[in-house]
């Protein structure tokens, strides 16, 4: 007999499912605050000024690779076959990443264009609980998003890297590729968590779901920002 931590929610009981379903959603919702924290603390302690002079004397594609190397080692980490605090040491770690890489450009927001970091903001999270809503409602599977999203987000890391070896700006309709790109993220993952994730992949999910989420708000805040200029 399949032990439960083996079996697709879906399969398992509504008091079962439910729990894992609050679960995962409620650490998606510490793992925002979690950067909303980090960020708010680095700004006000002058650390993100130190970072954004790193970030612009070293090679961004480093930052890049170095970025998506720990990122995997945090997924990693909070998979459900490694310990319950190695799973939220994973969590912890990526929110971390997701935080310290995206001071650069909340810096250029403060600079450039003050007021687009809160509505980038609402309008991410409006984007994100309006997706939600349509895996809820609509109870679709959506695992047919994967090869698009395999596909685009291999697209987008070659054109970031010939954007940084070529030195020319993706412009705005690139923002708004990756925008959906994260949308079909969310969507996946949301259809997942209904469907698929084991009863003890809550952290796994979560992470699934914030990466999706700072995805999307950082090319909202990229198109914000455009806008202004």
């Amino acid at each position: 007999m399949n032990s439960p931590y083996s079996m697709p929610v879906a399969e398992l009981p509504a008091e079962a499912r439910g729990s894992f379903i609050v679960r995962t959603y409620s650490h998606l919702a510490l793992a925002i605050l979690l950067f909303v924290g980090i960020e708010v603390a680095l700004f006000q302690s002058g650390i993100a000024d130190s970072l954004v002079g790193a970030f612009s004397s070293v090679n961004w594609l480093l930052v890049l690779g170095g970025f998506m190397l720990l990122s995997w080692l945090a997924t990693f980490l909070a998979q459900p076959s490694v310990s319950r605090p190695l799973q939220y040491l994973g969590l912890v770690l990526y929110v971390g990443l997701q935080a310290v890489i995206t001071v650069p450009l909340l810096d250029v927001a403060n600079q450039t264009a003050p007021g687009t970091i809160a509505s980038a903001a609402q309008a991410t999270l409006g984007g994100f609980f309006l997706l939600t809503g349509v895996v809820v409602v609509t109870r679709k599977d959506f695992s047919f998003l994967r090869t698009f999203l395999v596909w685009g987000g291999l697209f987008a890391i070659g054109a970031i890297i010939c954007a940084v070896l070529f030195k020319f700006d993706l412009g705005t309709w690139f923002s708004v590729a990756m925008v959906l790109l994260a949308g079909g993220s969310i969507l996946h993952t949301t259809s997942a968590v209904m469907r698929d994730y084991p009863e003890n992949a809550d952290l796994a999910a979560a992470i699934q779901l914030f990466a999706g989420v700072a995805l999307m708000f950082w090319y909202v805040l990229r198109l914000f920002i455009g806008s202004r200029r």
